[in-house]
Parts: C-alpha cells; structure tokens; sequence
C-alpha cells in the first residue's frame, strides 16, 4: 500500500514487475534516427513494454539514447495512420477529407494509373522517397518502372559531403567512413549536429578524450557534441572553405605536409597541361599506352622525374625505387607541351588565401587560424605513429609498416548544406590528403564497401532515346558522371529530369533534387507530370523549402481546373502535413513491425576492420491494415510485370520482400544480404542465395559483422590485399588503386565544354559562365549563391536549423516522452545581437527574410557567434496534424525557419525562365543554410503564438487517435 512520506520506494526498480516468463525479449534495429544502433525490445503480452540498447551489437555495443528508449511512444503514436485512404470526390487537397479503402482497391488504382503511364510516357511517373534506407530497391522499381524521376533524400540532406568527398578521396564521412579516434591525437569536428552518427560518436569522444586526445570544435553553434569540446571555434556559417583554403596556404607555406604520401598516393605530381586548348587543364598522357585518363580510366598520366631529369608514366616507372616525382615546378614535354604538377598548381590556388583573407571573411582571428594549421601539421607530422602491420600496395611494393598520422577530422551537413557546400568539402578532402591522413591510422578511415573508383563506375540513365513504353532503363536514375557525355539531357541540352538533376543546371547531382520536384512539375519544367508517389518525405511542412508556396503549388490547378499534378501518393506511418494534401494514401509500418535491410548495395553500417550489414525483423504485427512500403514495392512490381518481378511466364519471382531480399541477385552469389549465404547458410559475403538467412539474423542480434586481417585495415585506396578482396566479393567493378584526387580533370571536363573548348556535348549559352565558375578542377571558396541576391546589409545575419538530440525530424516531436524533454522552439540569438535589436530574453520576435517571415519566442545564447541566429529543426507543426491536441505547443509556439527559405532564386535565361534552384550547382544540394535574416521585437499587442498559423487538420479516418491518454507506465502497471 502506497504509504505518504514514507521513505519506502514503492517498488524493488530491480525486481521484474511480471514472472520473468510472461516477458519475451527480441532484438532488431532502432529507426529513431539514421544511426541503426542494435536494440532489444521487450515485450509482455505481446506488446511493448521497453526497449534498451544491445550489448551484442557491434555498432552501438548497448548504449542507446532518448529517441531510442522511446520508440515505444512511436509504436502507440495517436497518429499512426492504420487503413488506406482516398480522397473524397469533390473535396479539395489539403482539406484532408479521406474515406478509408482496402488494400485491394489500393493496388488496383495504382496498377491501373501505372500501367497506363508505363505504356505511354513512363517518364511522368515520379518517386521520390525521403529518410529511407532502402534505396537499392527503390532505385531498382524506378529503373524497371521505365522513368528516371527517382531520388533519394540525399540531394536536401547532405550529397554535397558524399559527392565531395567521394570525387576527391573515394569515400566519405558517415556510414562510408569516419574519424579513427582510438589513435587520433587531435580531433577537429566542423558542422556536425548530434544527430549523425550519434552513439557510436559519443562513445569514441569520450573514450577519446580519458585518452587524452584533443577535441576542437569549428561550429557557429556550441551544442552537443561542442559543449565538450576542448576547444570551441566560432565561424560564421557558409565560410569553411574559406578556413580551408587558408589553412593549406599555411600548411603548404610551412612545409608541413606528406610529401611521400603526395607522390605516390595522390595525383598531386600528375603533370596538368597547361597550354590553351581542348586538352588545357586535363592530365598529359602518354599516347603509346593507349587513350587519355579520364574518371573512368584514370590511371594513363604522366610525373617528371627530378632524378632523371625526364617525363614518366606516373604508374609504375613514377613510383620506382629511384624516381623522385616533382610537386612542383613547370616543364616541357617532347613535343612541346607546358605542363605542370598539379600539386604546383594548388600551391599557385591557395597562395593568396592567407589567414588574414580568411578572417575577414570567417570571423576567426588570423593568429587562430594560423596556430591550428601548425597544430595540426606538426601533429600530424611530428607525432607520427608507426603499426606493426605489414602490407602491400597496389604496384607490388612492400610496406614493413603502417605509417599513422594522428589528426582526425569530422563534419557533416553543416558543410553541406550550402550552396558552396562541393567545393568546401572538396577543400576539406585535399587538407586530409596533404596530412597523409586518408586510410592511415589516426586519421580518416574507409568502411566497406569504400573506397570507390574516383569516378565510381555507376553511371546514372543519360539516354533520352531509352525512355520507352513498358521498357526498364538501360542504366540506374543515379549515379556518379564522369563526362558531359554522362548528363542526363535531351539533344537541345535540356533536363530529361522533372528535377533537373544531372543537368547541365547540376550536373554531379548523385542523390537528385528531391526540393525542386514540386515547384518543377507545377510549373512543366521541363514537362507535366500524371503521378508523383512520395514516401516518407514532409513535402508540405518542414521537408520543403518555401513551406507556404509548396502548399500552394499542391493545390494549383490549370485552367482547366484540373490539378496541376494530377495525381499524388503519400506513404507514410503518421499523419503528417503532407497527408492532407494526397490523392490517395498509403499506411505504412514502424521500424517494429517490419523486415529492412541495411546491406552492402545500399547504406550498410559496417566498421573499420570489416564489412557489417544488419536487419530489421518485425518484433510486433503491423497495426490494423499497415502493410510495409517494402511490400507495396513488391506487389505493384509484380503486378505491372516488371522483369527483374516476374518470370518469362509473367508470374511472380518473389512471395514478398523478405523472400526478394533472400533471392534477388544483381549479380551471382551477390545479394541484399552478405551473412549466412549458401544453400546452407555456410558462407559468408558471397554465395547461392540461403532459404534460412532471414532467421540466421534473428538467431544473430539481428547483424552480420566480417573481421577482415589485419593486413586490409588501412591504406584501402593502394592496398593490394584489399582491392583484390574487394573485387571478389563484388565490392568494386576493377581492382586497380584509387589515386586521391587533389585535381579534379572530371571537374574540368565540364569546364572546358562551358568554355567551348570540347566538341561534346556543350551547356546551353546562359549557362556557360556558370559551369566555367564553378567547375573548377581545384577548390576554391564562393559565397553562398543567395548572397548575391540578397542585400546584406537589410539581412545581416545568417539564419540555420539544428536537428535537437532528442529529436529527429518531424517523427519525433509528437513523441509522448521526448515531448517533455522539448515541446516547442526558440530563436537562440547572442545576447549582444538581441539587445541592440531591442528583444528580450524570452520575448517574442519577427524574423525576417527576403521571402517571408515568422514570429517566434527569443532565447539568449552565448553559444552562438554573434552574426548568427539558429533554432531546432521541425519541432514546429501545423495545427491538428501528427494528432496533437489543438493548440499544442508544436503549432502554437513551435515555428518553423522554412517559411523563410526559397527553393528557386532569380537567374534569368535565353529560354525566357526566371528562376534556378537555390541549390549547389554542382551537385544540387539544397542552399539550406544560406538565408539571411534581420530580427525586430514583436509588438506588445500582437498575438502570443507562432506565425504563420494553419487551419486545424482534421482528424484522418483510421487513425489511432486518443491524443490524451496514451501508454504511461507507474511501477510496472500499466494505467
């Protein structure tokens, strides 16, 4: 009996509240953020009662975060959505009025409207899916489908950091590589929120810094992981490179670099034509040995030797016993060509990017800057660490040991997520390299299936003439382009895309323009389009930039009243925004009742020493009538006869999506899965499909893990062991060397069509001086593109979001439990900024925008460099959606900072359009972080709550429901 004051506890917190039988407990892997942590999930009666982390499991070994414990609060969300739903005849989108159907009548309006689409046009079919991890399969119903209008989430995300890094280095952070922290002794972390990679990072700092390493963190924010920080560094937002650029002026300038590492690693002593002509700038290349190198076929270039005093082909007489490549300096082939190292060529680029020209453009002092490139130089150099680990390299040379450089480096989106975002991670990579940190202990290493060729050979779709009625595409939506050739363009030099990626607009757009899908099939540019599906993606809140005008454009009509996109699918577990806006929508599963794949042909979560893949398997049934996305894939697949679904006979290959995970092979002994293969589950990484692996992984904490020898850990880019390995297992296509590319002759074969110097395919003429600018074969710092539309002086403060710890985008602001950790946003301002605009601490304000506005609560922060205003990310949310209470304070104080972004700024062209997207135009990654803004008080009299405001969403038929009492728990008792 419950006793008053008593000091009793009320209940043993280490006694089970049930018999230990009546408790089941099985393992999967969380989806509360991008992680993929292992997890157990205990149940009791068939429902979840608790989730925590496994001890088992090679990524997150036990630890688990507030997302991760609350995933329970996802299970029983009131917004679950439970049965299909079609939009009632006659009602408007975004009124969210939806009369509930079957499955069955589902798949038949989708196969009928698809198979029509597929026997005309297949090209007006779009998907675009968003934070998923399946994109191998996705991709794959894309390209059997017949439309190249598929993409990823990458392109608003982050493609600027893989595509970047990817060109320079072969790899990237994140799943595909990371900074080795148990040998490191300096870690320097730029532009990272706490989301990425979050219990594993957490771990390695921690045990970093007991060691006694160093952490210094380059951030206009000091959250999360800055908070510990040995060091924290301001800079204003979108200028990194500029810090870049300085810090290799130094580094080069004090000679403390890895000349040995640049020699025979990197193509920083190929020798760069400089004389004007279609070949200026590309490598010279010896014409007995066959065609120019190009990023397809690297490898045929040419090194002056300083020994002999002659030209060398650079592999293998370049790397000889004997020969020494030169860096720098200018030279003159037989026939009378001027060349020159491309390595001089960078030290002629960053010669005039002195600390001082940073300063003034980052905010960081020029002693500061110069006191961390001698930091990191002299660590790097200096404290040098030598491995036992013998190992041979690509051209047969024997290595004794493995040399280590102890500088480690991190940095996601907020690099990326500008307009200037390629360059400036393609700034970062060359500053790993001069270091001789890539693949070294210490330093950044790859994860398998990295590295990739530098091109990697995965050529996106590039052939308009391929697009045909009930025909695959001869190649995947996306990929990596080498060429002007590769671009995805029509004869005339126009997008095939409805995005306009792999366009000459962004032409090494490797993920796709998931923002610009809406605004170009409103507008037809290039084309109308019948029937968008969009899976897991927030189009008409906080996914879309322009968040107002995104709304709009989902319900504007023609003049013939007809919508201007016919036809909308949304799959998704929960009643988001964008759910009123559909045609017809699709109710998916949790991460809990599902079967996933984090395997080696997508995004697996492998480890340093070894390739790792792991699998969701359902620990609960879906609720009501929720079928996984995965599923719907494969019935529509089947039912539309695609070839890679059906057999000769036109039946189904595959009974579901666990069965197709099991089976499907892209090429033989190669599947979705790498563990427990073999007709008897006997082999490993490669082999005849395993009827069992399914259950092999539930046996196994849900994850396969491959302990490669120790002779493969490093140097992965030259390692002869590894390549070989690599390419057996199905990894890579060829298993020659990845050279680092410190020059870029991919970027400047577009440069050279811009310049009309090629007689291949060539930009369109209001866009030449764009490629020209931008393509530059070495990295260089731009301002953001919105700055010169802006006035800065009107909006002088950079504006950013930040993904909370405890949240992760929209899924988790509706969690019952991390909804007391945070249930709405702030402005965070430095107090010095807010009192000269006259707010105070906890008032509310206007923030301002060339193209829109939101009153929003102030908080002060000296965590934040004084040019700079930032607040969560999707906490905000329109009224009545994700089933919140009316007036919740997700819609009543909660904001949102996308009112105050565009998707398009102004650039006009001879085609008489108006507009481009605010995009990198490299790559196409969404200009997220590039707004400016201007702050003012809010007047006394006006409104206590967020602007802009929405009309309630409805209640959606099917839903849960039952915002006010969900699941709680009290001393094991359910209430």
């Amino acid at each position: 009996m419950f006793k008053f004051l008593s000091r009793e506890p009320l209940h043993d917190p280490l006694a089970s509240p049930t018999p230990v039988a009546q408790t089941e407990v099985k393992t999967t892997t969380c989806y509360m953020c991008a992680c993929r942590c292992g997890i157990r999930v205990h149940l009791r009666d068939g429902e979840v009662r608790y989730i925590d982390g496994n001890p088992d499991h090679p990524l997150n070994q036990g630890v688990i975060c507030a997302k991760g414990s609350s995933g329970i609060m996802k299970q029983v969300s009131p917004a679950r959505l439970t049965r299909p739903l079609l939009r009632k005849a006659g009602s408007e989108r975004g009124a969210g009025e939806f009369e509930p159907i079957s499955w069955e009548r589902a798949f038949d309006i989708l196969t009928e409207r698809l198979s029509k689409i597929r026997a005309t046009d297949p090209k007006k079919f779009a998907l675009f899916t968003g934070r998923d991890q399946m994109q191998a399969l996705t991709g794959l119903f894309a390209r059997q489908f017949g439309t190249p209008n598929y993409a990823a989430h990458g392109g608003f995300c982050s493609v600027n950091m893989a595509a970047g890094m990817i060109y320079t280095i072969g790899g990237s952070f994140w799943e595909f590589g990371g900074p080795d922290l148990d040998r490191a002794k300096l870690f320097v972390m730029i532009g990272t929120a706490e989301d990425h990679h979050s219990n594993p990072m957490k771990v390695a700092l921690s045990k970093f810094k007991r060691n006694g390493g160093r952490f210094i963190s380059i951030n206009p924010v000091r959250t999360g992981y800055s908070a510990i920080a040995d060091e924290w560094i301001p800079i204003k937002p979108g200028t990194d490179g500029a810090l870049f650029m300085a810090l290799l002026h130094e580094l080069i300038a004090s000679d403390l670099i890895d000349h040995a590492f640049l020699r025979r690693f990197t193509n920083a002593p190929q020798l760069v034509v400089l004389d004007e002509g279609e070949r200026e700038g590309l490598f010279a290349f010896d014409p007995e040995r066959g065609p120019p190198g190009d990023g397809r076929h690297p490898h045929n270039k040419l090194v002056w030797d300083t020994a002999g005093g002659c030209v060398r082909p650079a592999y293998p007489e370049g790397i000889a016993d004997g020969c020494e490549p030169a860096l720098e300096g200018r030279y003159t082939l037989a026939d009378g060509t001027r060349v020159a190292p491309s390595f001089q060529l960078l030290r002629e680029r960053v010669a005039d990017c002195t600390p001082e020209w940073a300063e003034a453009i980052t905010g960081i002092p020029a002693a500061r800057i110069r006191l961390l490139a001698r930091e990191m130089g002299e660590t790097a150099l200096k404290q040098a660490l030598e491995l036992p680990i013998p190992w041979t390299d690509a051209w047969g040379k024997k290595h004794p040991t493995t040399q280590g450089r102890p500088v480690a480096f991190h940095a996601m989106r907020g690099l990326a997520a500008h307009s200037n975002g390629f360059q400036t991670v393609r700034a970062l990579a060359v500053l790993m390299s001069v270091l001789g940190t890539i693949d070294a202990p210490g330093g950044f290493r790859h994860k398998a299936p990295y590295p990739r060729h530098i091109v990697p050979n995965y050529r996106a779709f590039n052939s308009p003439e391929m697009i045909q009625p009930n025909t695959p595409l001869n190649a995947a939506p996306l990929g990596f382009p080498a060429n002007p050739d590769e671009l995805a363009i029509n004869p005339d030099g126009s997008p095939i895309r409805i995005d306009h990626a792999f366009s000459w607009e962004h032409p090494l757009s490797a993920h796709g323009l998931m923002h610009n899908v809406i605004t170009n099939a409103v507008k037809g540019d290039p084309y109308r389009i019948d029937t968008l599906l969009i899976f897991m993606a927030n189009m008409a809140w906080n996914s879309s930039m322009n968040t107002m005008g995104v709304r709009e454009m989902l319900n504007r009509k023609d003049d013939k009243g007809e919508y201007m996109i016919p036809f909308l699918v949304v799959c998704d577990a929960f009643q988001s925004e964008t759910v009123a806006f559909a045609d017809l929508v699709l109710p998916d599963t949790t991460y809990l009742e599902r079967h996933d794949v984090m395997g080696m042909l997508d995004r697996p979560i492998s480890e340093f020493d070894g390739p790792v893949d792991s699998v969701r398997v359902p620990v609960v049934p879906p609720t009501g009538e929720c079928k996984p996305f995965q599923e719907v894939l494969i019935e529509l697949a089947s039912r539309l006869k695609f070839p890679a679904f059906t057999t000769p006979e036109g039946g189904r290959k595959f009974s579901g999506y666990p069965d197709f995970v099991v089976n499907f092979q892209p090429s033989p002994g190669i599947g979705f899965l790498m563990g427990w293969r073999g007709k008897d589950g006997t082999e490993h990484l490669k082999g005849e499909p395993n009827p069992k692996q399914w259950e092999a992984y539930a046996k196994n904490n849900c994850v396969f893990r491959y302990h490669m020898p120790e002779t493969m850990h490093y140097m992965r880019n030259w390692n002869r062991e590894y390549l070989d390995f690599a390419k057996d297992k199905g990894w890579r296509q060829r298993n020659d060397p990845v050279q680092l590319a410190l020059y870029s002759d991919t970027l400047q074969s577009f440069r050279l069509a811009a310049q009309g110097k090629t007689k291949g395919r060539q930009p369109p003429e209001e866009l030449r001086e764009r490629i020209d600018t931008y393509f530059d074969p070495l990295p260089f710092w731009y301002p953001p593109l919105e700055d010169g539309v802006t006035d800065r002086e009107a909006y002088p403060l950079n504006a950013l979001t930040q993904r909370p710890m405890a949240m992760y985008h929209s899924w988790d602001s509706q969690n019952a439990w991390l909804r007391q950790i945070h249930s709405h946003n702030y402005l965070h301002v430095n107090p010095i900024t807010a009192k000269a605009a006259g707010i105070e601490d906890g008032g509310w304000c206007w923030v301002e925008s060339q193209w829109g506005k939101v009153r929003c609560m102030l908080r002060y922060s000296e965590t934040v460099e004084p040019g700079t205003v930032w607040t969560w990310n999707a906490i905000g949310k329109a009224d009545g959606a994700w089933q919140l209470a009316p007036g919740a304070d997700e819609a009543r104080k909660g904001f949102l900072l996308n009112h105050l972004i565009t998707e398009e700024l102004p650039f006009a062209n001879s085609h008489g359009g108006t507009t481009i997207s605010n995009s990198d135009p490299i790559t196409g990654q969404a200009g997220w972080y590039d707004v400016r803004v201007r702050i003012r008080p809010a007047d006394p009299g006006e409104a206590k709550e967020s602007f802009p405001q929405m009309a309630s969403m409805p209640s959606t038929p099917g839903v849960v429901g039952k915002a006010a009492s969900v699941l709680t728990y009290f001393a094991g008792r359910r209430k």
